[in-house]
């Protein structure tokens, strides 16, 4: 099966530029950056895409024991890669898809040049001196209300992880969109997401890298970004003012302000690695 149309790979922007390649996050697609990923096209190749089971992917390609660790989504992200033979790739991963970018970059750092890492958590679970911002407790209960009641979890967390109460209509964006999932695939990426483990891929990661952090982020809180930064070598740390997960649908302006401003920093080319 292509992957292009597996994934629902749209293929914008200019054709012969350095190609940003952007990935959603949890519960959404492709759609979380239409307010952000326009803003490259002038001078970029921008490719989007859906994770398996999620968006207008190919749900028919989804299957619990292939899916069953993060590393089946960076498969995918390499196979697109593969597919349009990217080379030089800049890749921007909001949420846990910026998890799954670094373990792609590990695989294959001559594919990428930069990663832009949007609200990006290793572990979401505390463990010893590592704040993930949840306890066990936590993570259980989460995942227990997601089996039980999939359409009142919905309903309550959606809001809770866009943040901005001020603005009701993006909550209930991200509801929507969580509602539009099966609940079968929506629980067990919740597992993968929310059990996943990978602060041993930060220290090898040896591509340029963005940390975007917002706010307020009861996903990722601000102690998880300054972990994420200080466990990537070379990394930059840019704090947010937007508030809640989501800046590239509350915050579209300063999200690109950021990421354009660490695209002029950052020499291009595949060459550019940290020493």
């Amino acid at each position: 099966m292509s992957a292009l149309s597996r994934n629902n790979v749209q293929d914008l922007g200019r054709r012969s530029a350095q190609p940003m390649l952007f990935a959603h996050g949890f519960g959404c697609d492709q759609t979380m950056w239409r307010l952000t990923a326009p803003a490259f096209e002038a001078d970029h190749r921008v490719v989007l895409f859906d994770h398996v089971g999620l968006g207008n992917s190919d749900v028919s390609a989804y299957s619990a024991d292939r899916y069953g660790t993060l590393d089946a989504y960076a498969d995918d992200v390499l196979d697109i890669v593969h597919e349009l033979d990217l080379r030089d790739v800049i890749f921007v991963g909001h949420s846990v898809s910026a998890m799954i970018g670094v373990l792609a970059a590990n695989r294959e750092p001559d594919r990428f040049a930069r990663l832009v890492l949007v609200g990006p958590s290793p572990r979401y679970v505390d463990d010893g001196d590592y704040v993930g911002g949840f306890t066990g407790a936590d993570i259980t209960e989460l995942l227990e209300s997601l089996e039980s009641n999939f359409l009142g979890w919905s309903s309550r967390m959606g809001p809770l992880i866009m943040g901005n109460p001020e603005r009701p209509e993006l909550g209930r964006e991200l509801t929507n969109s969580f509602c539009r999932t099966d609940p079968d695939i929506m629980r067990q990426f919740a597992r993968v997401t929310f059990l996943s483990d990978n602060r041993a891929d930060l220290p090898v990661l040896n591509v340029p890298t963005l940390v975007l952090q917002c706010s307020e982020d009861i996903i990722a809180p601000e102690a998880v970004g300054d972990y994420v930064h200080g466990a990537i070598p070379g990394s930059e740390l840019v704090r947010l003012r937007a508030t809640g997960h989501c800046p590239n649908l509350s915050a579209p302006e300063e999200t690109i302000a950021a990421i354009k401003a660490f695209l002029r920093k950052v020499p291009s080319g595949p060459d550019v690695r940290h020493g």
